[in-house]
């Protein structure tokens, strides 16, 4: 199975941060975010990585090189300035992630969650992981019953970033700008997206702020 980071955001709250350097290079605990990442997929068997970029992608591009370091193939996927949103990056990089389910996480969190539980082909389109919510986003944006995930219908949970999505779910969508939600709520209709809690350590690192409160984590 292949694996995306999502790596293409600008990053527009955590400036001036991020006018220099793009987001997913930004450092906690002395390492790069998106470097956390590669190494726990490499660490789970993940051979083959796929990373979207846009904003200073060049500088992630020079950063982790052709994986080769970490035990893994890099493929990169190239975005126009102004990005493709998540939905549009993903369709964008079908042509890089093949015709099988594969795995996506943003590139903007850190978490221990052990990659390895996602090696397998969802029964639906979708997979997602999710996790309680955050002070920040305290209504959380899915509910979890019985293995399925919905729009709604109970207490909420936040969704972490990280999923596994068969190419289908990107059928009829033209190549562009788009968000990745209105097509998985749509699958959610139909009872096609799975889902689990996870209770581990996981952090949207959208600020400043919570950068830092994961540097100081991650150094004491």
């Amino acid at each position: 199975m292949k694996a995306m980071i999502l790596a293409a955001g600008r990053g527009e709250r955590m400036r001036p941060l991020t006018d220099r350097t793009p987001k997913p290079l930004l450092k906690a605990g002395g390492r790069a975010l998106i470097e956390y990442h590669v190494e726990a997929l490499a660490a789970a068997g993940f051979r083959e990585l796929v990373i979207n970029h846009a904003h200073l992608g060049g500088q992630i591009v020079e950063y982790l090189g052709d994986g080769s370091r970490y035990g893994v193939s890099i493929l990169y996927s190239p975005e126009p300035a102004g990005a493709l949103e998540t939905g549009g990056g993903i369709r964008h990089a079908l042509p890089l992630l093949g015709d099988e389910p594969f795995l996506v996480v943003n590139a903007d969190i850190w978490t221990d969650y052990p990659y390895g539980r996602l090696r397998f082909e969802p029964p639906g389109l979708a997979h997602l992981v999710l996790v309680d919510n955050p002070p920040h986003h305290r209504r959380g944006d899915f509910a979890l019953h019985e293995g399925l995930v919905t729009a709604g219908n109970g207490p909420c949970f936040t969704f972490s970033g990280i999923g596994v999505y068969r190419p289908a779910l990107f059928a009829g969508q033209p190549d562009g700008a788009f968000p990745l939600a209105p097509l998985l709520r749509v699958a959610m209709q139909r009872g096609e997206v799975s889902g689990e809690h996870y209770d581990g350590r996981w952090v949207d690192v959208g600020t400043p702020g919570r950068l830092a409160g994961l540097d100081r984590m991650l150094t004491h």
